[in-house]
Parts: C-alpha cells; sequence; structure tokens
C-alpha cells in the first residue's frame, strides 16, 4: 500500500447530489447491513479508482470503480491502545498520534493497519506532568482505560529521575517507609539519578521524596507502567499494545 493510500487518498470531487454514498455502494456489493459496509469503508479495506478511502459518505458515481479487499475483515475494528514516547514540555501528547508517529520499531506493524478511526475517541490514561517525559498511554478500550484509573493506587509505575545532590549519602532505604510521604522502592542508577518504583498516585510526590533525603528532583522520565514497559521506543513516537501485554 503506497503512503497515499494509507492515509486515505485524494477525495474525488463530486457533489452532494451526484452519486451515492460509498457505503450503500459496498452494501449492494457485499449484500450486507448499512453498519457492516461503514466497518469495512473505515477499516482502510474499500478503494474508489484504484485508492484506499475510509469515509462512507464519501459520494462516488456508477462509472467510479469501488473494490472491497478480498481480504477484508473486520477485525481491525477492535479498540487499540497505543504506548507514546512523550518528550518533555509536551503542551499536546495528542498531535504526536498519528500515521507519520508510528514507529518503525513497533512489533505489531505488520498485524495491525493504521487507520483515521484508531485516532478517534482515544482516553489519555495516567497523563503525564508537562514536565516529566516517557511512557504515556492512550486508548479507545474503555476496560484498559479503567483499569488504569481504578487501579492507580496499586499499579507501580517505574521512573527515572534525575536529582542534584549527595547521591551517595542519601538514606534512601528510609524511603521505602513512606511516613508522611508516599512509599517508594529507590535504588541509585548512577551519580545523577535514581531509579524509583511507586503507585502511580505517587509520582507527584517525586519531587518531596528527594527533598527529604537531602536531593532536588530535576528531569522525570517515566519507564514502566505495571507489566509494561517503555523499552527502545523513539521518543516522539508510539506503538500499538501487544495482544500479549497487561498492564
Amino acid at each position: 500500500m503506497s503512503d497515499k493510500q494509507a492515509r486515505g487518498g485524494a477525495k474525488p470531487q463530486i457533489s452532494e447530489l451526484e452519486g451515492q454514498r460509498l457505503s450503500k455502494r459496498v452494501m449492494q456489493q457485499k449484500g450486507c447491513s448499512r453498519s457492516v459496509a461503514e466497518q469495512y469503508v473505515e477499516g482502510g479495506w474499500v478503494s474508489v479508482d484504484g485508492e484506499i478511502q475510509e469515509e462512507p459518505s464519501l459520494r462516488v458515481r456508477d462509472e467510479q470503480v469501488v473494490s472491497v479487499a478480498a481480504d477484508a475483515s473486520l477485525l481491525d475494528l477492535a479498540p487499540v491502545t497505543f504506548l507514546l514516547n512523550q518528550p518533555a514540555k509536551c503542551k499536546d501528547p495528542f498531535t504526536l498520534l498519528s500515521a507519520q508517529g508510528h514507529s518503525s520499531t513497533d512489533p505489531q506493524a505488520g498485524r495491525i493497519r493504521v487507520l483515521r478511526g484508531h485516532f478517534k475517541g482515544l482516553y489519555e490514561c495516567a497523563p503525564l506532568h508537562r514536565s516529566a517525559s516517557g511512557l504515556a498511554v492512550f486508548t479507545q478500550d474503555r476496560n484498559i482505560a479503567r483499569r488504569l484509573y481504578e487501579d492507580a493506587s496499586s499499579l507501580e509505575h517505574e521512573c527515572i529521575v534525575e536529582v542534584s545532590g549527595d547521591v551517595a549519602s542519601a538514606d534512601l532505604a528510609s524511603l521505602r517507609s513512606g511516613g508522611e510521604l508516599p512509599p517508594a522502592k529507590v535504588s541509585r542508577q548512577s551519580e545523577t539519578h535514581l531509579r524509583f518504583a511507586l503507585a502511580g498516585t505517587a509520582i507527584m510526590s517525586i519531587g518531596a521524596l528527594c527533598t527529604s533525603v537531602g536531593l532536588k528532583a530535576g528531569l522525570i522520565r517515566r519507564i514502566r507502567i505495571g507489566r509494561v514497559p517503555l523499552s527502545k521506543l523513539p521518543e516522539g513516537e508510539w506503538r500499538f499494545l501487544g495482544l500479549g501485554e497487561r498492564f
């Protein structure tokens, strides 16, 4: 499929008074219901004069050739979840969610086709603070959105935090008990970075946790939520959550 096809191609310029809806033509050809015909179109399985079209209301003339792919399936219409490597100070991460931002490193690239419908109705789950970076989750799946919201107090998030101060002498073990602050598992990543593992609702307390042991927190980078890691996803790019991946 060409880049032009993947983006939906150029729509034929036809008056609304001409022709008929693309979904109606598909209904006639496939002998299916209107809703199923619309699913075929929105699923990227229908072409008009050789160009993929994803808009069911597109008007087509009788002489135009409408084709439904022989391997057309409705399975691609299942809700999807995006994992984004969000840059720091990103004002609107939704602007990074486009076909162009799909990472070439995505293991699901050959299994799931990127469709315009994938970018509709997305929930932003466990959003990052604007100054933070790393793993961000956007989903169409209400079950996943509900899980990340309802289990926020128990689902572990792992972050790498840049710090200033004397890391070598800091009493990191004291952070495990928490006290007045949320408990956290903390280890030294380097002389200037600490690794935090703590509940998602406690991420905003990282600065205070560092202060309590004489350190100052700088940049925060989330690298894992539950059992789903950021891994080597390039910054500013996204991938699909795999079938076998669970938070």
